[in-house]
């Protein structure tokens, strides 16, 4: 397979799809915060703490078990995600719970999770 195999070596512009795709486009600040979003996901001590989120509600301590890591450093990355609006939190008496943010981000990461079983 050459490198060359991908590339277009056809100068044709297919006009209606260019508009179409243009008229689309969202403004500016919508792919920044998207990359900001992509960008957060792409730590994998973040994705292992969203798996067990996924299936569970947890707390700090749990989570920390669970990965057999420090609750500190669990907590450092519960607020990366929390502050991104991935991940929420309740508070019960003086523990703190956490979950995914909301069926979105669920969808996103199963989608992705999916994805990569899928590849296999």
């Amino acid at each position: 397979m050459s490198r060359n195999e991908f590339i277009c070596d056809c100068n044709v512009i297919h006009q209606d799809i260019v508009d179409s795709t243009k008229k689309s486009l969202p403004e500016e600040d919508i792919f920044n915060k998207l990359a900001e979003f992509f960008k957060i996901l792409g730590d994998t001590t973040r994705v292992k703490i969203l798996f067990a989120l996924d299936k569970n509600e947890m707390c700090v301590c749990d989570i920390a078990n669970v990965l057999g890591m420090s609750k500190s450093s669990i907590s450092h990355q519960l607020g990366t995600l929390r502050r991104s609006g991935i991940v929420k939190c309740r508070k019960s008496g003086k523990e703190v719970f956490y979950t995914l943010d909301d069926e979105h981000v669920q969808q996103v990461f199963e989608v992705g999770v999916e994805h990569i079983e899928h590849r296999k």
